[in-house]
Parts: structure tokens; C-alpha cells; sequence
């Protein structure tokens, strides 16, 4: 329930539906979901078993290649980014529960000072036919207005600042931080007895808002436009890359939680069951949150009186505070009950997602210095993560919450994922590990595993995340660039992410000598003393198996030989 909580969150109601509209809809789902198959479900699967095996944290588990501990410590500094942005959303979602209370919904009407070009959101039916003197006057629908010009007031550039944080926003976030210390101050204790909620309230809410979505007129236009694939889109790299992100992103993979949570199971619990639940469960509603939105947006483009689904909104993370709210508009009765129900299951999403990402964090911490208590490092971490979270409700915050997402988390999360995979498949060695994940589940690996995590999971990840490199624009945000010192700082963050690796890495050498150079490189490459089963019972049993596995593998190399110089020698006599 905890991987549930944590996996199905905003970035399948969020994310998901906005990388599939601006990668051409259905066009994405067909990578999307051979991505989840060569890289979301082995990489998945692989951290759960690295957790569970060694029932470590995220940084403890190299003990397996020691070299590689600014893997564990560059994904952490990717996780901290995305918690101080993603507490952001919380607080607008937060925001948008409070005012859903009153008796008319804020954003339903148009008001003066935003021109002309508004059309009421709560308007169906033929009230929506509106006309305009002046054709080439883009409308815009009064739950868009609201969000940009009254809740975030967003800024057109940063170039001059980003101004100073909005005082309700402000207090929302500050509110979100307060339920995030309470939900981890007791560690998995309390985290986990939360996730019964945390992970099966939000269905409720989505099916529900599923049903209403596709009956709305125009709606289906919408849902095609998701579903019906652009064939040639799919010699689009960039729509790979962006299958890529996302399935990082929603599964949360590369981050540290789903190796900190699995930690904590028996070691014989049967995670295989686990791993295929929740990838599976993650995706479902995925396709669930984006037949919803999409019906939406045609329903939106239908108000609005355009034909290109494309067009109907422009405003990045603001997809789902003002295509939702503009679906909630139009309920017929007490439309103000289902906006706070929905934007309580969107807090309660969120905050299923930020608690896992919080609680990876917190256990690094207590894992390096065991003489802290836990609850005081919650304490303080969630104090550092909403001072350090103020940035986005300011007017430019939208602005900075995109570029930390592209430059802080994207691609420090992609490349350390490359390096995750190499250190176990190709270092650690494919079958060494196999070898560990028969042992601890009593079951031989299949040949799809083995080829993924040896082969395709690596290997694609490597070809996207060059071309990624090598095809990489300048950032903008709604079509607008960012000033040069913008970009500046986010290649330095992405630079201080990456460099985790090898300052580590030399940390690691130099204080573990062994010989030369060349040697002290090797020996920091292999396992140590502290690498496999904590339990000491377990510890000794998995010492004799691998011995066995071992013996095994070259009886049949000899045998191989043996055939091969019977085989010569057949050949020989046969040619004579």
C-alpha cells in the first residue's frame, strides 16, 4: 500500500496526462508502455530486490560496487529537488479545497478586469456559443484566468525577478509541511498505516470524475484525440525521451523510496507479486486520470469553439488546476461537494508521493548518524523543505518549479539511473545477481529479466539519455525562454548532481587504498564485507548457495570445453 500510495499520485493525474498532450496524445501511449516494459518494470523490480535483499536504504546498498556511492547520494539530491517543487503543488491543491467551500466556485465566473476574451467555465449547452466581433480573439476559459491571474498571478518573464511569495499560497504550503511531518514523524509506523488511505480513497474520487468526464459534450473528440495513435510519431526521439521521464517520474524510480520501503519486508516476502502490482496498478490509472482529462479538454475546446485539441490550454503544470476545475464547473448540482472531495483527493495523492520521497531522506540521514532520534529529523528536514519551497509561490514560481523539474530532476535522475543499472548488470555482473534474487525468493530468474536488466533496460536508457543530451534546446516555459542566468543555474544544479558520481567515486579510492592505483580502482568495484543479507542466519545460508552457484557455472564451462575438443576432434577424423 505504501508503493501504491507512493507510485499513483499527482504525476499520473498531473504529469502523465500533460507529457502525452504535448507529445501528440495517443501517439505516446505505444512507447509509453514498451518503455514500462523494457525499463519501468525491471528497473522497478531491480530496486525492490537491492531493498529487500539487503534491507538497507538507498545509499547503504553500495556495499555492492563502493565506488558507486554518489549514486545513492546524487539520487537524493534529485529527490530533495522534487520534494521542494512538489510540496508546491500541494499547496495550490490545498488552496483550490479551501476555496471550493464557498458558495459560488471562484473560478466558474468571468470577471471584468479579464477582458473580453473569458468564457464562463460553468457554461454547457447552447449558452456556450458565444460570438466575437474579431476572429482571430483567442478565448480563454474563466477557470484558466483564475488560476494565472488569481492564484499565481504568473509573471510573463523572470528577467526582473520572480516577486515576492503570495501570502495565501504561502500558508497553504506551510499547512501541507505540517501534515507531511505528521504523517513521517513516526517513520513507517505511521507512514504505513496512512497508506490504507492515502492509496485507496483517491479511486473513489476518479472513477467517479471518469463518468462525469465522458458525458460532457464535445468529450469524446477529447478521449480520441488521447487514444488514436500518430504512427509517425513514433520515429520521434524526443517522444521516447519524454516515455522515458515519465515513467521515471510516475513510478518513481531512481529516487530512493521503493529501495528504502522494500528495506523494510521479510526477507522471503514474495516482492516479484509487489513489484507487478503496483507497475501494473500505476499504469492503469494513468490511463485512467488521462481519458479523464482528455475529456475534459475536448469538452474545454468545444466551449471555446476550437477544432485543435491542441490549442485549448498552453499553461504546463496548471493543466490540472484548470481543466479539473473547469469540469467541476459544470456539475448541475452542488458542484462545490465534489470540488473539495476532488481536491482532497488530490492533497491526498500528493501527499502518498511526498511522504515516501520525504521518508527516503529522513532514513539516509538516521542511517549516517544512528544517534539521531527520527522524529527529530523529520522535524527538521520538513522546516528546511518549506523554506526551501517558498521559491515557488512567488509570481515566477511556475518558472523556477519547470526548470528545477528539467535540470534537477529529469536528467540527474536519468543519468545516475544508467549508472545504477551498469554497477549491478555489468560490474556486480548479471548473474551474480540473478543468483541473489533466486536465493532470496526461491525462484529461478527468467530469461525476460535477465535480458532486460543484462541488456535492453541499460542499453536504451544509454542510447535516449545521449540523443537527450545531444538534442537538448534551450529550456523555455509556455513558449518563452528563460534569461541566460536561469539556464546558467540550472546546468550548475544538473552539474552538482551528476558530479556526485565521481567526487565520491575519488573520495572512495583514496581512502581505500589497496596496492596501486589500478588495484585500489578494482577493489572499488567489488562487493565488500558489508554487501548481502543483514540477517546473520540468512547471511550464512546465501554465502553456501553462492559458493554452489559458483561450482555450478564452471562445471559448465568444463563440460562446454569438453564438447567443443570432442567436437574437434570429431570434425578431425571425419575430414580425414
Amino acid at each position: 500500500m505504501s508503493c501504491i500510495s507512493m507510485s499513483v499520485g499527482l504525476g499520473n493525474v498531473w504529469r502523465f496526462p500533460f507529457t502525452a498532450y504535448e507529445n501528440g496524445g495517443g501517439a505516446f501511449l505505444i512507447p509509453y508502455i514498451i518503455i514500462l516494459f523494457l525499463i519501468g518494470k525491471p528497473m522497478y523490480y531491480l530496486e525492490m530486490v537491492l531493498g529487500q535483499f539487503t534491507s538497507k536504504g538507498s545509499v547503504k546498498i553500495w556495499s555492492v560496487c563502493p565506488s558507486f556511492l554518489g549514486v545513492g547520494y546524487g539520487q537524493a539530491l534529485a529527490t530533495i529537488c522534487i520534494i521542494t517543487y512538489y510540496s508546491s503543488l500541494l499547496a495550490l491543491t490545498l488552496y483550490y479545497l479551501v476555496v471550493s467551500c464557498q458558495s459560488l466556485l471562484p473560478w466558474t465566473q468571468c470577471r471584468s478586469e479579464w477582458g473580453s476574451s473569458c468564457v464562463d467555465s460553468y457554461s454547457t449547452g447552447s449558452a456556450n456559443v458565444i460570438s466575437v466581433a474579431n476572429s482571430t480573439i483567442q478565448l480563454q476559459s474563466s477557470s484558466e484566468l483564475y488560476f494565472l491571474k488569481e492564484v499565481i498571478k504568473e509573471k510573463d518573464n523572470i528577467s526582473n525577478g520572480i516577486g515576492a511569495p503570495e501570502w495565501k499560497l504561502s500558508l497553504s504550503l506551510f499547512v501541507s509541511w505540517i501534515v507531511i511531518f505528521l504523517v513521517i514523524m513516526r517513520g513507517v509506523k505511521s507512514s504505513g498505516k496512512a497508506a490504507y488511505f492515502l492509496a485507496l480513497f483517491p479511486y473513489v474520487i476518479l472513477v467517479a470524475l471518469l463518468v462525469r468526464a465522458v458525458t460532457l459534450e464535445g468529450a469524446l473528440n477529447g478521449i480520441i484525440f488521447f487514444l488514436e495513435p500518430n504512427w509517425h510519431e513514433l520515429l520521434n526521439p524526443k517522444v521516447w525521451k519524454e516515455a522515458v521521464v515519465q515513467c521515471f517520474f510516475s513510478l518513481a524510480v531512481g529516487l530512493g523510496p521503493i529501495v528504502m520501503f522494500s528495506s523494510y519486508n521479510r526477507f522471503d516476502h514474495c516482492i516479484y507479486r509487489d513489484a507487478m502490482i503496483v507497475t501494473s496498478l500505476d499504469t492503469a490509472t494513468s490511463m485512467l486520470a488521462g481519458i479523464s482529462i482528455f475529456g475534459i479538454l475536448g469538452n474545454l475546446a468545444h466551449n471555446l469553439q476550437i477544432t485543435d485539441i491542441k490549442e485549448v490550454i498552453k499553461s504546463g503544470t496548471g493543466l490540472a488546476f484548470i481543466s479539473y476545475p473547469d469540469a467541476i464547473a459544470k456539475f448541475q448540482a452542488v458542484p462545490q461537494v465534489f470540488a473539495v472531495l476532488f481536491f482532497f483527493m488530490l492533497f491526498v495523492l500528493g501527499v502518498g508521493s511526498i511522504v515516501a520521497l520525504q521518508c527516503t531522506i529522513v532514513t539516509i540521514i538516521c542511517d549516517q548518524f544512528k544517534s539521531l532520534r527520527y522524529w527529530k529529523v523529520a522535524l527538521l528536514t520538513s522546516i528546511c523543505g518549506f523554506l526551501a519551497s517558498i521559491i515557488y509561490v512567488t509570481p515566477g514560481g511556475q518558472w523556477i518549479l519547470n526548470l528545477v523539474d528539467f535540470y534537477g530532476g529529469t536528467f540527474v535522475i536519468f543519468g545516475l539511473a544508467i549508472l545504477e543499472t551498469i554497477s549491478i548488470s555489468w560490474i556486480y555482473g548479471i548473474n551474480n545477481f540473478c543468483d541473489d534474487v533466486e536465493f532470496m525468493t526461491k525462484k529461478q530468474v527468467s530469461l525476460y529479466w535477465r535480458s532486460c536488466w543484462g541488456f535492453f533496460t541499460p542499453l536504451l536508457m544509454i542510447i535516449i539519455f545521449v540523443y537527450s543530451m545531444l538534442s537538448i534546446e534551450p529550456l523555455t516555459y509556455s513558449g518563452k525562454p528563460y534569461p541566460d542566468a536561469a539556464n546558467v543555474s540550472g546546468w550548475i544544479l544538473f552539474t552538482i548532481g551528476i558530479a556526485q558520481f565521481p567526487l565520491w567515486a575519488i573520495w572512495h579510492i583514496t581512502t581505500n587504498r589497496n596496492g596501486g592505483a589500478w588495484k585500489s580502482i578494482q577493489s572499488s568495484v567489488q562487493p565488500n564485507s558489508k554487501w548481502g543479507p543483514s540477517k546473520e542466519s540468512n547471511r550464512r545460508d546465501w554465502i553456501t548457495f553462492k559458493a554452489k552457484c559458483v561450482e555450478r557455472r564452471s562445471k559448465r564451462v568444463h563440460n562446454g570445453k569438453l564438447r567443443q575438443f570432442w567436437q574437434k576432434l570429431h570434425n578431425l577424423f571425419r575430414s580425414s
